[in-house]
């Protein structure tokens, strides 16, 4: 597998996805033309969020799976998959309308190319459990791609801003924890990146790119993961 899971599509005040290129020119240099899948575009049209994703990103080729006829025939000749953000409830539950969600997971376990920022890496988890979204739709279930064996939380942020009572991302996931107590959560801040990679008879491989630190969350604890820690040891379920 060759897999990159952005927190999200901009970091601070850079155009929107700005760190793509670097990262899939690192990663993923053979792969031009993307299968964009833009479920998860709710407010924006799916031709507009395609648009958008092309102007980003000039030097590669994009084309949206809701612009084939038949979406398992697009998946299943994809160079390369690429999963925008949006509401996870709404990405998941469109895979599933159209019974994608095995197809992805066979393609992308043989060796396409996988890159999703947001709602396109929370999908990337075990479940959808630990997503920020409103569930403005309901899936048939919250089981997720499952590339990594455990949760995600893009976005994650631990200010907790002055005046505001309700429950800080933190407590959201201890929540989780509670109940799930063996199973860790990783929460992503914005700018850090995921990179599963697994060679045909190698161990795999799982690092956290970029400049900022990531937060493992698991039962009762809360651990900082350095930049570019090798968390590996994650991916034995």
């Amino acid at each position: 597998m060759n897999v990159l899971m952005l927190s999200s599509s901009k970091v601070d005040q850079q155009p929107y996805l700005a760190q793509v290129p670097a990262l899939v020119a690192s990663h993923m240099p053979t792969v031009k033309f993307w299968l964009f899948v833009p479920y998860a575009g709710v407010t924006l049209s799916w031709d507009a969020y395609t648009q958008q994703v092309q102007q980003a990103l000039p030097d590669l080729q994009i084309r949206s799976i809701h612009q084939y006829a038949d979406a398992k025939q697009a998946v299943a000749e994809a160079e390369g998959i690429m999963v925008g953000g949006g509401n996870t409830f709404q990405l998941l539950n469109q895979l599933y309308r159209l019974d994608l969600i095995s197809l992805i997971q066979t393609c992308v376990r043989s060796g396409v190319p996988y890159v999703g920022w947001s709602a396109g890496s929370n999908i990337c988890g075990a479940t959808i459990k630990t997503t920020n979204d409103m569930p403005i739709v309901q899936p048939p279930s919250f089981n997720a791609l499952a590339f990594l064996p455990f949760q995600l939380n893009p976005h994650y942020i631990d200010v907790h801003p002055a005046g505001f009572h309700g429950e800080t991302r933190a407590q959201r996931l201890a929540e989780f924890c509670q109940l799930n107590p063996t199973t860790p959560v990783i929460g992503l801040r914005e700018g850090s990146t995921l990179y599963l990679n697994q060679v045909s008879q190698q161990p795999s491989q799982l690092r956290l790119l970029g400049e900022r630190p990531a937060a493992l969350f698991l039962a009762d604890s809360i651990t900082p993961l350095p930049p570019l820690s090798d968390i590996s040891a994650l991916l034995i379920a």
